[in-house]
């Protein structure tokens, strides 16, 4: 990779150099399907069954960030809805498509970095994120809002979860120049109800709210210290 900046983008990925959790990264924390973490189990997100639940979010054409396993991804295709998922690892991948293949169905798996994808404008009618928004760094911020804004429809709806500050199972506490200077996102940034709303100011806020807790097993997926938003385009 050349060394030289003459655009912003330049920046952008002089910095993701510094920040950027690599590929290889992921593909070893995925590789022991074992492994006692949370998210692993096969079932969607809570707060994802209240929207639908809810009419808040209906069945069409759906864009998953950072899909990890395919639990969400799984249930969206379930519901009905044209699903295309999207993960930097292609060991999580290879699980997601198994568990999709064992459930007969149809979903899109895109193997790539969510800031490489090439979006028409206007295609989706929802956007997830369960997980991926608090490990992008602070300079990418800009370019996450846009992607998302570019990939709704009008009036589409964009939903995240992510670690709430100061929580037990992540969400550092530390403020954006302090990602830099120590060269981490110390496993994953925090977030506030108050921050969210201002990240995302440019969508109409529905709802920020904690995620519930679910307790396991269960056929779906909800833990402490983890905030859940939906917003409008």
């Amino acid at each position: 990779m050349k060394e030289d900046i003459y655009r912003n983008e330049d920046v952008l990925l002089m910095l993701d150099q510094w920040l950027r959790e690599p590929e290889p990264f992921w593909d070893e924390f995925y590789a022991d399907r074992q492994r006692s973490i949370p998210f692993f189990i096969q079932a969607p997100d809570e707060n994802v069954v209240r929207y639908f639940e809810a009419n808040q979010v209906k069945v069409g054409k759906v864009l998953e960030l950072g899909c990890g396993p395919g639990r969400n991804a799984l249930y969206f295709a379930g519901k009905g809805c044209e699903v295309d998922a999207v993960d930097l690892s292609s060991t999580t991948l290879k699980w997601a498509k198994e568990r999709a293949d064992k459930a007969n169905l149809k979903i899109n798996f895109i193997h790539k970095n969510v800031f490489e994808l090439d979006i028409q404008e206007g295609t989706y009618d929802f956007v997830y994120d369960s997980g991926c928004f608090h490990h992008i760094a602070p300079h990418r911020r800009t370019s996450y809002v846009e992607l998302v804004r570019k990939a709704l429809k009008p009036q589409g709806r964009f939903a995240l979860t992510c670690f709430l500050k100061g929580g037990q199972l992540g969400g550092a506490v530390i403020s954006d120049w302090e990602v830099y200077r120590r060269r981490s996102l110390q496993g994953g940034l925090g977030f506030t109800d108050e921050s969210l709303r201002s990240i995302f100011s440019d969508l109409q806020v529905i709802d920020v709210s904690p995620m519930q807790i679910i307790e396991q097993p269960s056929t779906q997926f909800g833990v402490p210290d983890f905030l859940t938003g939906l917003f409008q385009k």
